[in-house]
Protein backbone atom coordinates (compact mmCIF):
# COMPACT_ATOMS: atom_id res chain seq x y z
CA UNK A 1 0.00 0.00 0.00
CA UNK A 2 1.59 3.63 -0.92
CA UNK A 3 1.97 6.06 1.36
CA UNK A 4 -0.41 8.40 -0.20
CA UNK A 5 -3.29 6.19 -0.02
CA UNK A 6 -2.15 5.47 3.95
CA UNK A 7 -2.12 9.08 4.85
CA UNK A 8 -5.56 9.17 3.30
CA UNK A 9 -7.07 6.48 5.56
CA UNK A 10 -5.62 8.11 8.60
CA UNK A 11 -6.90 11.51 7.79
CA UNK A 12 -10.79 9.55 7.18
CA UNK A 13 -10.11 7.86 10.26
CA UNK A 14 -9.00 10.89 12.29
CA UNK A 15 -12.41 12.97 10.69
CA UNK A 16 -14.30 10.13 12.06
CA UNK A 17 -13.35 9.67 15.01
CA UNK A 18 -13.53 13.79 15.14
CA UNK A 19 -16.99 13.63 14.10
CA UNK A 20 -18.15 10.20 16.91
CA UNK A 21 -16.57 12.48 19.78
CA UNK A 22 -18.51 15.63 19.40
CA UNK A 23 -21.94 14.53 18.62
CA UNK A 24 -22.61 13.89 22.30
CA UNK A 25 -21.35 17.07 23.57
CA UNK A 26 -24.04 18.85 20.41
CA UNK A 27 -26.11 16.83 21.66
CA UNK A 28 -25.94 17.86 25.29
CA UNK A 29 -26.21 21.60 24.39
CA UNK A 30 -29.10 20.82 22.27
CA UNK A 31 -31.06 18.96 25.26
CA UNK A 32 -29.90 22.05 27.67
CA UNK A 33 -31.41 24.35 25.13
CA UNK A 34 -34.54 22.61 25.01
CA UNK A 35 -34.22 22.44 29.10
CA UNK A 36 -34.36 26.12 29.24
CA UNK A 37 -37.16 26.89 26.79
CA UNK A 38 -40.69 27.74 28.25
CA UNK A 39 -43.91 27.47 25.83
CA UNK A 40 -46.87 28.98 27.44
CA UNK A 41 -50.36 29.19 26.03
CA UNK A 42 -52.54 32.15 27.13
CA UNK A 43 -55.96 31.49 28.01
CA UNK A 44 -58.64 34.35 26.97
CA UNK A 45 -60.50 34.43 29.62
CA UNK A 46 -60.13 33.24 33.34
CA UNK A 47 -62.13 32.99 36.37
CA UNK A 48 -60.36 31.46 39.79
CA UNK A 49 -60.93 31.64 43.28
CA UNK A 50 -58.10 33.41 45.26
CA UNK A 51 -57.23 37.00 45.32
CA UNK A 52 -54.02 36.70 43.66
CA UNK A 53 -53.34 36.15 39.81
CA UNK A 54 -50.39 33.62 38.92
CA UNK A 55 -49.25 32.31 35.50
CA UNK A 56 -50.20 29.13 36.38
CA UNK A 57 -53.69 30.02 37.01
CA UNK A 58 -53.66 32.04 32.88
CA UNK A 59 -51.82 29.52 31.23
CA UNK A 60 -50.97 26.32 30.33
CA UNK A 61 -47.03 26.13 31.01
CA UNK A 62 -44.65 23.31 28.96
CA UNK A 63 -41.21 22.82 29.53
CA UNK A 64 -38.83 21.11 32.00
CA UNK A 65 -40.82 20.36 35.12
CA UNK A 66 -38.70 22.74 37.71
CA UNK A 67 -39.05 25.27 35.29
CA UNK A 68 -43.02 24.62 34.71
CA UNK A 69 -43.09 24.55 38.62
CA UNK A 70 -41.09 27.46 39.05
CA UNK A 71 -42.89 29.63 36.08
CA UNK A 72 -46.85 28.72 37.32
CA UNK A 73 -46.12 30.81 40.72
CA UNK A 74 -44.48 33.76 39.00
CA UNK A 75 -47.32 36.56 40.40
CA UNK A 76 -49.13 38.55 37.70
CA UNK A 77 -51.42 41.05 39.99
CA UNK A 78 -54.35 41.04 43.20
CA UNK A 79 -57.87 41.42 43.26
CA UNK A 80 -58.44 44.60 45.60
CA UNK A 81 -62.12 44.68 45.18
CA UNK A 82 -64.54 42.64 45.07
CA UNK A 83 -65.96 42.78 41.46
CA UNK A 84 -62.33 43.98 39.45
CA UNK A 85 -61.15 42.26 36.48
CA UNK A 86 -57.72 42.01 35.48
CA UNK A 87 -56.72 42.39 32.07
CA UNK A 88 -53.15 42.10 31.11
CA UNK A 89 -51.11 41.67 27.32
CA UNK A 90 -48.26 39.47 26.47
CA UNK A 91 -45.97 42.50 27.54
CA UNK A 92 -46.78 41.91 30.90
CA UNK A 93 -46.13 38.20 31.20
CA UNK A 94 -43.33 38.57 29.14
CA UNK A 95 -42.01 41.60 31.89
CA UNK A 96 -42.59 38.94 34.49
CA UNK A 97 -40.94 36.12 33.25
CA UNK A 98 -37.97 38.42 32.72
CA UNK A 99 -37.80 39.46 36.49
CA UNK A 100 -38.26 36.10 37.85
CA UNK A 101 -35.23 34.53 35.15
CA UNK A 102 -37.05 34.09 32.00
CA UNK A 103 -35.61 36.53 29.49
CA UNK A 104 -37.59 36.63 26.15
CA UNK A 105 -35.65 34.42 23.96
CA UNK A 106 -36.40 31.47 26.18
CA UNK A 107 -40.17 31.81 25.95
CA UNK A 108 -42.58 31.33 23.64
CA UNK A 109 -46.02 32.40 23.61
CA UNK A 110 -48.98 31.40 22.00
CA UNK A 111 -53.02 31.76 22.81
CA UNK A 112 -54.30 34.83 23.58
CA UNK A 113 -52.68 38.50 22.43
CA UNK A 114 -54.77 39.67 26.01
CA UNK A 115 -55.85 37.85 29.34
CA UNK A 116 -59.13 39.05 31.12
CA UNK A 117 -58.82 37.36 34.74
CA UNK A 118 -62.05 37.79 36.77
CA UNK A 119 -62.49 36.34 40.80
CA UNK A 120 -64.95 33.64 41.43
CA UNK A 121 -67.73 35.94 42.85
CA UNK A 122 -71.41 35.93 44.57
CA UNK A 123 -73.80 38.58 43.99
CA UNK A 124 -76.36 39.45 45.79
CA UNK A 125 -78.93 41.58 44.01
CA UNK A 126 -80.63 44.57 45.73
CA UNK A 127 -84.05 43.22 44.66
CA UNK A 128 -82.76 40.20 47.24
CA UNK A 129 -82.59 42.15 50.32
CA UNK A 130 -86.06 43.97 49.53
CA UNK A 131 -88.06 41.17 49.28
CA UNK A 132 -86.27 39.45 51.91
CA UNK A 133 -86.78 42.41 54.05
CA UNK A 134 -90.22 43.08 53.27
CA UNK A 135 -90.92 39.76 54.15
CA UNK A 136 -89.72 39.67 57.43
CA UNK A 137 -91.89 43.17 58.05
CA UNK A 138 -94.91 41.76 57.29
CA UNK A 139 -93.61 38.62 59.99
CA UNK A 140 -92.94 41.03 62.25
CA UNK A 141 -94.79 44.28 61.76
CA UNK A 142 -94.09 47.56 63.92
CA UNK A 143 -97.67 47.40 64.96
CA UNK A 144 -101.16 45.73 64.17
CA UNK A 145 -102.03 49.15 62.49
CA UNK A 146 -99.85 48.62 59.69
CA UNK A 147 -101.37 48.38 56.77
CA UNK A 148 -98.89 49.29 53.89
CA UNK A 149 -95.18 49.17 53.63
CA UNK A 150 -93.42 50.81 50.52
CA UNK A 151 -89.74 50.84 50.57
CA UNK A 152 -88.29 54.33 49.50
CA UNK A 153 -85.47 53.12 47.58
CA UNK A 154 -83.35 50.41 46.70
CA UNK A 155 -80.17 48.89 48.11
CA UNK A 156 -76.93 48.37 45.89
CA UNK A 157 -76.19 45.23 45.21
CA UNK A 158 -73.45 43.31 47.38
CA UNK A 159 -70.34 41.94 45.99
CA UNK A 160 -68.36 39.19 48.02
CA UNK A 161 -65.54 36.76 47.19
CA UNK A 162 -66.11 33.40 46.62
CA UNK A 163 -68.50 30.89 45.88
CA UNK A 164 -72.39 31.02 48.01
CA UNK A 165 -71.96 27.59 49.44
CA UNK A 166 -72.09 28.43 53.48
CA UNK A 167 -73.77 32.43 53.12
CA UNK A 168 -76.98 32.77 54.72
CA UNK A 169 -78.84 36.22 55.07
CA UNK A 170 -80.31 37.19 58.73
CA UNK A 171 -82.52 40.69 58.77
CA UNK A 172 -83.54 42.17 62.10
CA UNK A 173 -85.63 45.91 62.50
CA UNK A 174 -82.90 48.86 63.25
CA UNK A 175 -84.50 51.98 65.22
CA UNK A 176 -85.08 54.77 63.07
CA UNK A 177 -85.59 58.22 63.05
CA UNK A 178 -89.27 58.54 61.83
CA UNK A 179 -92.26 57.79 63.19
CA UNK A 180 -93.84 56.34 59.49
CA UNK A 181 -90.88 54.53 58.80
CA UNK A 182 -89.16 51.18 59.51
CA UNK A 183 -85.61 49.89 58.87
CA UNK A 184 -84.69 46.62 58.44
CA UNK A 185 -80.79 45.96 58.10
CA UNK A 186 -79.85 42.78 56.53
CA UNK A 187 -76.51 40.76 57.54
CA UNK A 188 -74.48 38.60 55.15
CA UNK A 189 -72.98 35.38 57.13
CA UNK A 190 -70.56 32.99 55.45
CA UNK A 191 -70.62 30.42 58.43
CA UNK A 192 -71.50 32.43 61.25
CA UNK A 193 -68.98 35.43 60.19
CA UNK A 194 -70.51 38.74 58.98
CA UNK A 195 -69.17 39.69 55.96
CA UNK A 196 -71.51 42.24 54.52
CA UNK A 197 -74.85 43.86 55.61
CA UNK A 198 -77.57 46.06 53.52
CA UNK A 199 -80.20 48.24 55.03
CA UNK A 200 -83.96 48.45 53.55
CA UNK A 201 -86.04 51.72 54.83
CA UNK A 202 -89.70 51.53 54.39
CA UNK A 203 -92.60 54.46 54.65
CA UNK A 204 -95.16 53.14 56.79
CA UNK A 205 -99.19 53.30 55.93
CA UNK A 206 -101.34 52.75 58.80
CA UNK A 207 -105.17 52.09 59.28
CA UNK A 208 -106.85 54.69 60.33
CA UNK A 209 -110.38 56.75 60.89
CA UNK A 210 -111.40 60.37 60.47
CA UNK A 211 -115.07 61.57 60.78
CA UNK A 212 -116.38 63.03 57.45
CA UNK A 213 -119.75 65.53 57.64
CA UNK A 214 -122.49 63.74 56.20
CA UNK A 215 -124.38 67.34 55.68
CA UNK A 216 -123.08 70.87 56.50
CA UNK A 217 -122.85 71.82 60.18
CA UNK A 218 -122.90 75.48 61.15
CA UNK A 219 -120.97 77.26 63.99
CA UNK A 220 -122.11 75.91 67.17
CA UNK A 221 -123.99 72.80 66.57
CA UNK A 222 -123.54 69.84 68.59
CA UNK A 223 -121.49 66.91 66.70
CA UNK A 224 -123.60 63.65 66.63
CA UNK A 225 -123.75 60.54 64.54
CA UNK A 226 -126.93 62.14 63.01
CA UNK A 227 -124.62 64.40 61.01
CA UNK A 228 -121.35 63.12 60.76
CA UNK A 229 -120.22 59.37 59.54
CA UNK A 230 -116.30 57.40 60.73
CA UNK A 231 -114.78 56.61 57.62
CA UNK A 232 -111.44 54.20 57.66
CA UNK A 233 -108.78 55.55 55.66
CA UNK A 234 -104.64 54.59 55.44
CA UNK A 235 -102.89 57.22 56.97
CA UNK A 236 -99.46 58.31 57.39
CA UNK A 237 -99.03 58.21 61.17
CA UNK A 238 -100.60 55.55 63.65
CA UNK A 239 -103.95 56.67 64.88
CA UNK A 240 -103.90 57.67 68.65
CA UNK A 241 -104.44 54.85 71.48
CA UNK A 242 -107.08 57.33 73.01
CA UNK A 243 -109.09 57.99 69.65
CA UNK A 244 -112.53 58.72 70.39
CA UNK A 245 -115.51 60.16 67.92
CA UNK A 246 -116.15 63.97 68.11
CA UNK A 247 -119.57 63.16 69.55
CA UNK A 248 -120.75 65.83 72.07
CA UNK A 249 -118.50 68.85 70.44
CA UNK A 250 -119.63 71.31 68.68
CA UNK A 251 -118.39 72.55 65.15
CA UNK A 252 -116.12 76.21 66.37
CA UNK A 253 -117.32 77.03 62.44
CA UNK A 254 -119.26 76.12 59.65
CA UNK A 255 -118.47 72.65 58.06
CA UNK A 256 -119.53 72.02 54.66
CA UNK A 257 -120.58 68.24 53.36
CA UNK A 258 -117.83 65.62 53.01
CA UNK A 259 -115.66 67.65 54.91
CA UNK A 260 -112.86 66.01 57.09
CA UNK A 261 -113.12 66.74 60.08
CA UNK A 262 -109.50 67.68 61.86
CA UNK A 263 -109.16 68.24 66.15
CA UNK A 264 -108.94 72.10 65.96
CA UNK A 265 -112.01 72.31 63.88
CA UNK A 266 -114.38 71.26 67.04
CA UNK A 267 -114.53 71.67 70.61
CA UNK A 268 -116.32 71.47 74.06
CA UNK A 269 -119.78 72.69 74.65
CA UNK A 270 -119.15 75.57 76.22
CA UNK A 271 -121.21 75.77 79.70
CA UNK A 272 -124.16 78.40 79.93
CA UNK A 273 -123.40 82.16 81.26
CA UNK A 274 -124.36 82.03 85.23
CA UNK A 275 -122.57 86.01 85.38
CA UNK A 276 -123.87 88.73 83.54
CA UNK A 277 -121.48 92.18 83.71
CA UNK A 278 -122.64 94.80 86.29
CA UNK A 279 -124.92 91.66 87.89
CA UNK A 280 -124.52 90.93 92.02
CA UNK A 281 -123.04 88.30 92.82
CA UNK A 282 -122.07 86.64 96.04
CA UNK A 283 -118.46 86.24 96.95
CA UNK A 284 -117.80 82.92 98.89
CA UNK A 285 -114.85 81.67 100.86
CA UNK A 286 -115.47 78.45 102.35
CA UNK A 287 -112.91 76.37 104.64
CA UNK A 288 -112.68 73.79 107.09
CA UNK A 289 -114.65 75.23 109.95
CA UNK A 290 -114.97 78.75 108.28
CA UNK A 291 -118.09 80.16 105.71
CA UNK A 292 -117.51 83.89 104.71
CA UNK A 293 -119.44 85.51 102.33
CA UNK A 294 -119.93 89.07 101.19
CA UNK A 295 -121.65 90.99 97.98
CA UNK A 296 -120.19 91.91 95.01
CA UNK A 297 -120.67 93.23 91.79
CA UNK A 298 -119.24 91.33 88.59
CA UNK A 299 -117.55 93.80 85.81
CA UNK A 300 -118.09 91.36 82.61
CA UNK A 301 -120.22 88.49 82.25
CA UNK A 302 -118.18 84.67 82.79
CA UNK A 303 -118.77 80.88 82.78
CA UNK A 304 -118.02 78.33 85.37
CA UNK A 305 -114.73 77.88 85.76
CA UNK A 306 -113.74 80.91 84.02
CA UNK A 307 -111.95 83.99 85.89
CA UNK A 308 -113.78 87.24 86.32
CA UNK A 309 -112.77 90.90 88.06
CA UNK A 310 -115.91 91.36 90.80
CA UNK A 311 -115.66 94.77 92.97
CA UNK A 312 -117.19 94.09 96.87
CA UNK A 313 -119.91 96.30 97.57
CA UNK A 314 -118.89 96.76 101.19
CA UNK A 315 -114.97 97.83 100.63
CA UNK A 316 -115.27 98.83 96.71
CA UNK A 317 -112.22 96.70 96.04
CA UNK A 318 -111.40 94.88 93.48
CA UNK A 319 -110.91 90.66 93.59
CA UNK A 320 -110.31 88.39 90.86
CA UNK A 321 -112.00 85.22 91.13
CA UNK A 322 -113.01 82.32 89.79
CA UNK A 323 -116.60 81.40 88.96
CA UNK A 324 -118.16 78.22 90.87
CA UNK A 325 -121.02 76.40 88.83
CA UNK A 326 -123.45 77.32 90.88
CA UNK A 327 -122.92 80.92 89.77
CA UNK A 328 -121.14 82.33 93.19
CA UNK A 329 -117.51 83.67 92.93
CA UNK A 330 -114.61 82.35 95.00
CA UNK A 331 -111.25 84.90 95.20
CA UNK A 332 -108.11 83.66 93.70
CA UNK A 333 -105.12 83.88 96.31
Amino acid sequence: MSSKMVGIIIVTCVATLTQFCQAPVNNKVIASQKDCVLQVYLLRNVTIKDDRVTLGQVGIIRGAESLVTKASQIPLGRFSVPGQEIVMDRLVVLSRLACSGFPASKVTLTGAEKITVKQQQQVIKGAEFVELASSFLQKNPLARSVCQSTPIWIPKDLILPGPSKGTELSPRLVKSSAPNQAKVQIVVLAYGKAIGAREVTFRLKYNSRTVVTLVDIPAGQVIGPENVKIAKTASNYPEPANWSPPYGLIARRRLPANTVIRPDMVGPVRPAIVVRRNGTVVIRIERPGLLVTAIGTALKEARPGESVKVRNVDSQRIILCRVSEDGTVEPIL
